[in-house]
Parts: structure tokens; C-alpha cells; sequence
């Protein structure tokens, strides 16, 4: 009996050394993942200021054009805060969609099979990408944040309503990174991808609460809208920079945007070898 027993606690000790030493290989790769995807950034401050056109002219064009539309932001009373939050998030699903095109980049040119001949674990691989791409929809945010507080747009300047705002991006990011990967292991060239990003971004955009609440669509559009990633990311958002709420809880909009980023997360890791074959 004592000799079972302690067999069993040298196994329990062997597994738990197993699971701590793979953990510590994950969190590694993370990090180096992201780190590498951080330095591309440094370098290409370019891309953050062209990036950033599109969602200006959504927020300060078509956001002014209808300014007191009441029905559109909700009933709140300046449609351009409303829209801020869903033109926030919008940005960086930009971003996110077509991060898988890095990846068949990576295939052309050999660094995606050296890479998964590394000892890095492909999930680390897979969320260190999409750290990556949240660290740019991280960027871009803070340009719009700027540009929000100069131009007197009213949201609330809350240190938690920030904070809680910038951290539910980079999860919906991630996972929308992640989804981009999976999208890149199942086609060969980059036009084919391009056409297969339009063709699920849009759909992801205009079928959430981006652009306008979920009162005002019609019942088939709220029940997609309603089982739609962006649309618990962009209401966790206004209810923390605006409280302004459609009925759900903010906690909810965490949890939807976390459980996907696992999901997405996790199939992307099943799914990455298939991208060099």
C-alpha cells in the first residue's frame, strides 16, 4: 500500500512537472510571438496612420452627417459618440480579418515550415500572432482616443472605462485574428483570401450593433446580430465609455469575447499545419 501510494505521488509530481514546463513553453512563445509581431509595428509606424483613414471618415463624416439622429445612436444624444465604440471596433477587425494574410505570406516564402519545426507549441505560435494583431488594434485605439478627446467628442473619460474598453479590443481582436488564420489554412493564394475576408468582414460588420442599435433592425438581422462576436465587443464598449446599455451585461459581453477568442484560439492551432500543404 505505501508503495502504491507513493508511486502515485511521484506520478501525480511528474504530471504536474509535465503541465508546468508546458505552460512555461506556452507563455514563452506567447511572448516571443508577440514581441516579434511588436518590432514589426515599431517599424512600420505607417501603417497605423493609414489605417487609421478609414475609421475617421467613418466617425468624423458619415458620424457627423447624421449627428442627431436620434434613432440611429439609441436614443443618446450625439450619434458621433455612439458610432465611436463600433468605429473603434471596426478598425481593428480590419486589422484582425486579414492577419491570415501574413500567414500565407509566411508559407510563400518558407518561414511558416521553420517555424513549426521550432519546438514552439503551435497554440503559442497561433496566440502570439493574434497578440500581435491586437497590439496594433491597441495602437490604432489610442490614435482614436486622441483624436476623440482633441475634437470634444463626449464619452466618458473613466480610467476603468478606458481600461475595460482597451482590453475587451484586444480579446475581440485576437479572436478575429484567430478566425483569420483558420480562413488562411484553407486557401492557396493571397487574391483568393483578400476575396474571402471582404466576403466575411462585411457581413461581421453590418450584422452587429456597430452601426446602429438592435432595436431598430429587423428580426432576422437581430438573431444574427445577436450571435455575432462584435456586436458583445462593441456593446461592452459604449456601455463602459457611454453607459449606455441595449439590455445586456457587460460581464456577458467579457465572457462571449473571451470563450470565442478560446474557440477560435484553439481550432486555429488545429488548423495551422494545413497552411503549408
Amino acid at each position: 500500500m505505501h508503495v502504491e501510494a507513493a508511486s502515485s505521488r511521484v506520478d501525480s509530481a511528474e504530471a504536474l512537472s509535465r503541465l508546468a514546463a508546458g505552460a512555461h513553453r506556452l507563455r514563452n512563445g506567447i511572448a516571443a510571438m508577440g514581441w516579434a509581431e511588436f518590432r514589426k509595428l515599431r517599424h512600420d509606424n505607417l501603417d497605423i496612420a493609414t489605417r487609421s483613414v478609414q475609421p475617421l471618415l467613418w466617425l468624423f463624416v458619415f458620424g457627423t452627417a447624421l449627428r442627431r439622429n436620434r434613432a440611429l445612436a439609441g436614443g443618446f444624444h450625439d450619434y458621433r459618440a455612439y458610432l465611436a465604440p463600433g468605429v473603434m471596433a471596426q478598425a481593428a477587425l480590419f486589422i484582425a480579418i486579414f492577419f491570415g494574410l501574413a500567414v500565407i505570406w509566411e508559407r510563400d516564402v518558407g518561414q511558416l515550415q521553420r517555424l513549426l519545426a521550432t519546438p514552439v507549441p503551435r497554440l503559442a505560435i497561433v496566440l502570439g500572432k493574434a497578440t500581435g494583431a491586437g497590439v496594433r488594434a491597441l495602437a490604432q485605439a489610442i490614435v482614436l482616443f486622441a483624436l476623440i478627446a482633441i475634437t470634444g467628442i463626449s464619452i466618458r473619460w473613466t480610467v476603468g472605462g478606458v481600461v475595460g474598453t482597451l482590453v475587451l479590443l484586444v480579446l475581440a481582436t485576437g479572436g478575429f485574428a484567430c478566425l483569420s488564420m483558420i480562413l488562411a489554412s484553407l486557401v492557396r493564394t493571397r487574391e483568393r483570401f483578400m476575396g474571402i475576408g471582404q466576403m466575411v468582414m462585411m457581413p461581421l460588420f453590418f450584422a452587429s450593433s456597430a452601426l446602429y442599435p438592435l432595436s431598430i433592425m429587423p428580426r432576422w438581422l437581430g438573431i444574427l446580430a445577436r450571435g455575432n462576436p462584435l456586436t458583445y465587443e462593441v456593446h461592452g464598449m459604449r456601455q463602459l465609455l457611454l453607459g449606455v446599455t441595449a439590455g445586456g451585461t457587460l460581464w456577458v459581453d467579457f465572457l462571449f469575447v473571451t470563450v470565442f477568442l478560446a474557440v477560435a484560439a484553439g481550432i486555429a492551432a488545429k488548423a495551422y499545419p494545413r497552411a503549408i500543404l
